[in-house]
Formats: structure tokens, sequence, C-alpha cells
């Protein structure tokens, strides 16, 4: 959009409040609300912000960061209107005072290893698909992990309220522009999935990001309480975040399929899927952030565990789904909802791009249910686990300097200073399992 085309928008939807958002290292939305008669000074760029007082960016003494809009995220909130006045938002990446890109907002990094794509001949294109519950509130409006479904995959539960709240969900993202490809019920009881189309892998992350903060707020508003929380409840499915990528030529052609090649994929695919399984152990950490994000990442709950691919095999991390031609793409599949979606794909990214640089072969695919393999079998297979907890994975990023290059100085060392405390503090609590279990015993 242009800067005439967002005063037009804002004139015909009678827009008075104005949101600028960016995200911090971690993945959480920040938000500062404007009044319209400051929108001229935000669409220059010229609003200010304590960078101090964000988790990850910077010291006191350096603290003055601007937030520089990205018109083309311009958008009205259609759950904002009130008495015929709407508001809108527009995503923003965050500079320093001296007028130079903040190595530390996890968009500008994402954008810089794009960059460093396109320097190679590709763009990146991505289909995220988040999982998320909805549960109900208790009679104090406390959060619960109860739901009032029985229902299944793809199943129609007449007396699921769910349903109507994702209704509703759909059409404020179609309002927004998002095209809506399909939505259901999953695997388990109040979980639920809907799946847009594709994008370049900017506005990708920037949509997943929309996508969580309109499922959170149609969520409330039908009294649920809805989270991406990898797995809130013990014993069923866990919420994941497959995420479908492809690099495509300059051109415009997907760079992934050739019609002659095996499984009609390219050399340059094959490529791409052996730097993401050398890498996938290194990624875990930034794809899969949370203490509770290995919970999820356990054999038998359709979530995978093994570093391997194949062409239709779900067990394995790297899936290729059957459509061809543009369609062509991966699926990596251990991503979970929690993650930063900007670190997430720039860590797969150049994890990728690092197969397709140094022509790195990909193993054979592993084409039967890995979860019934023995270890012999999986040794022979060449089959590695991913980290089973936070700490593993934590030392599996340290461990690569690709997760350096991938994130940069800045965000590497803010992001795993962060984590490790994480871990540390998890570490250390007294959990009620271990109440329950030992204290009427010792």
């Amino acid at each position: 959009m242009t800067r005439s085309e967002i005063m037009e928008a804002i004139k015909e939807h009678n827009v008075n409040f104005f949101r600028l958002q960016f995200v911090d290292i971690f993945g959480f939305m920040k938000n500062v609300s404007l009044p319209i008669s400051q929108i001229n000074k935000a669409l220059d760029g010229m609003m200010m912000f304590d960078g101090s007082s964000i988790d990850g960016f910077v010291r006191i003494n350096e603290s003055d960061m601007y937030l520089k809009p990205d018109y083309n995220t311009f958008v009205v909130l259609p759950w904002r209107n009130k008495d015929g006045v709407n508001a809108a938002r527009i995503i923003c990446d965050v500079y320093k005072a001296d007028g130079t890109p903040f190595i530390g907002c996890p968009r500008v990094n994402l954008k810089r290893v794009l960059a460093e794509a396109k320097d190679l001949g590709y763009t990146m294109n991505v289909g995220t698909e988040c999982e998320f519950f909805l549960f109900q509130k208790d009679e104090n409006r406390i959060l619960s992990t109860r739901t009032n479904d029985v229902a299944g995959y793809f199943d129609v539960d007449p007396d699921d309220t769910g349903i109507n709240c994702r209704r509703e969900i759909i059409d404020t993202l179609e309002a927004m522009g998002f095209e809506v490809e399909a939505s259901h019920h999953e695997v388990a009881e109040g979980q639920h999935e809907i799946n847009f189309k594709y994008s370049d892998a900017l506005t990708a992350a920037d949509n997943t990001l929309t996508f969580k903060w309109v499922v959170r707020s149609i969520a409330a508003q039908h009294g649920f309480h809805a989270t991406f929380m990898p797995k809130p409840v013990y014993g069923i499915n866990g919420s994941g975040m497959h995420t479908n990528q492809s690099l495509f030529n300059l051109d415009g052609t997907n760079a992934f399929f050739d019609e002659n090649g095996p499984l009609k994929l390219s050399t340059t695919a094959y490529h791409y899927i052996a730097g993401i399984l050398k890498h996938a152990r290194s990624f875990t950490a930034v794809t899969n952030p949370l203490v509770n994000s290995y919970k999820r990442l356990v054999p038998g709950y359709e979530a995978p565990v093994y570093v391997a691919w194949s062409g239709s095999n779900r067990s394995a991390l790297v899936r290729i789904p059957s459509s061809r031609g543009l369609s062509t793409r991966t699926e990596v599949r251990s991503p979970d909802p929690s993650c930063n979606p900007y670190l997430a794909l720039a860590m797969m990214l150049k994890s990728g791009l690092d197969g397709v640089v140094n022509k790195l072969a990909a193993p054979e695919p592993v084409n039967v249910d890995i979860y019934h393999m023995t270890q012999p079998e999986m040794d022979a297979a060449g089959v590695i686990c991913l980290p089973a907890n936070l700490h593993e994975a934590i030392e599996a990023l340290k461990s690569n300097p690709l997760s350096k290059e991938a994130l940069g100085d800045h965000i590497y060392t803010k992001y795993i200073a962060g984590k490790e405390k994480e871990w540390d503090d998890w570490r250390t609590a007294v959990t009620d399992w271990e109440i329950n279990t030992y204290m009427k015993n010792f």
C-alpha cells in the first residue's frame, strides 16, 4: 500500500485509533496505540519508544528506538468497531536513533536472511498451519483446560460451541485480507486448525503473528481462552505449527519442482532437505522454544521426534506433500506455534540454504513408521532424535556456528540467555507432580 491509500482507507473506514505493532525476541507482540491525530508522525517512522523496557533489546543508556511502519501491513481491525468508529494496525521494524535498522529486531533479522537468499537467486514461500485449543474459563473466569466438545479429527460435534467461535475467527481473518483455505476440528478435544494460503516468508511471519492475535481476541469475546501452548493437556495430542516451505527462482518458477526428477523434486529440493536435516537439532531451540514444547515432541502423538524425511510418512520430521508444480514444497513438522515465526523461518531458511550452497546430499527417505523401528534399524537408516528437552536443544543451538549466522550476534546472545534462565527456573521448580508423588512416601 502507499501512504495515500492508507490515508484514504482511514477516512473511508472512520479510523480513529491506530496501533503500531512489533515483536520482541521471544515472539511476544508489542503495541503502542495512537489517536488518529498522530498518524502522520507514525507513518513517518518518528514514533519513539524505550527499547530498554523490551526484553532482550538494549541497555538503558541506548534506549531510544523508533518504529518504522511497513505500509503493506496496514489493516482495519474488524472486531474493534464501536459505534461506527474503527481501529487499524500496521506492523513495524525497529530502528535505532541513528536511523539504522536494529539488528535485535526479529523482523529485521528475517529480512537480512531473505536478502542472502535473494543474492543466491531465490525467494522463500511459506505456509504455516497453527493448531490451537479453545478452553473454557471457570465460574471466576480463571483459565482452565476444560472444553465442552468431545469431537475428534474432522468431526462435527453439535454441542461444540467452539464451532461458532471458529467461524467468527474465519470471518474476521477474511475481512482482514487472509485467504482461508480450510478449517477443521483437530485430533484432540477442544483442538482446532485454520489454514490460510501461503505467501512470501516475511508476509507469512506477519500473518502467523496476526493469526494468533485474532484467534485469541475473538475467542475471548466468546468466553473462551485460546492457547497456542504446545502441550496443554497430558495424554492427548499437542499443537504443532507444520511449516510448508519452498524456494522460488527470481523468475517465479518453483526451484523445488522438476518434472523429470525423482518424486518430481529438483536437486535443489534435495539439497534443501539435506540442510534442514543437518541442522534440525540446532534450530529446535528456536522452533520449539518452551520447556513445554518437549512434552509434545514425544512418540505416539503424531509429533515428529526423528530426524528423517519421506514422501508421505508423517512420523518423519520432513514430509513432501503430494502437490507438484508451483505447489511443490517441503513440510517441516516439528515447529510449534509458541515460536517466534520470524526467528523460526530465519533458522530454517538458513539451514536449507546451507544444503543448497554446499550441495549436501539428502539421505534415503524413510517410508516406514519410525515409531515402530527398533534402535538398530534406526541406526542403520541414520535416523537420530530431536532434543529431548529445552536444555539439550539450547546446547545443540550453541554448538552450531550456523545458529549465530542465522540469528545475528545480538539475538543469538539474548535468546540463549533468556532460554537458559527459563530452563533453570523450571529445573529448580517444585511441581505438583513431585508433591503428589513423593510427599506422602518420603
